[in-house]
């Protein structure tokens, strides 16, 4: 069973937005830049994120994304559910049958155990997430290297 990049891309994506939409709305070329997430790729994540209602988009100058509702009630498998990804470890992802002959020995192991993670994801919101101090210094790490980064290209332009 392996999440795919889009589910991980997602989750990464909105805790961003999370931690940053304090500041306004959040654009998406800072959070390629920042999780290093091709900006096309966030477009399409997005614009699934947008539809499942979980981000709300503000166009124009300074424009960007906020989360749509407060973050503790963003629960990770609804993020992975909105970009339409999926926990699923079953070989014949549990809509056909395992086998010629129909289901395999371990089966229901791994559809328990899908169930199982599928709880788990949903059990955890964002908010839970930013708090977590690990997620914080990294965030605050990537604060840092974006705005050195910044400063290098406007001195780069000035001089």
């Amino acid at each position: 069973m392996k999440l795919t990049s889009k589910g991980r891309y997602a989750v990464t994506a909105m805790l961003d937005v999370a931690l940053h939409q304090d500041n306004g709305p959040v654009c998406l070329a800072d959070i390629s830049e920042r999780q290093r997430i091709s900006l096309s790729y966030l477009e399409q994540l997005f614009s699934k994120l947008r539809r499942a209602d979980l981000v709300s988009s503000i166009r124009g100058p300074g424009g960007g994304y906020r989360l749509a509702v407060p973050a503790l009630d963003i629960s990770i498998g609804a993020v992975i559910g909105a970009v339409n990804d999926s926990v699923v470890a079953t070989q014949c992802k549990g809509d056909k049958p395992c086998t010629p002959r129909g289901r395999c020995l371990t089966h229901s192991l791994w559809n328990d155990f899908s169930n199982k993670m599928q709880d788990f994801l949903d059990s955890v919101s964002l908010g839970e997430l930013m708090d977590n101090s690990e997620v914080i210094a990294i965030a605050k790490k990537q604060n840092m290297v974006q705005g050195m980064q910044h400063d290098i290209l406007n001195t780069s332009r000035l001089g």
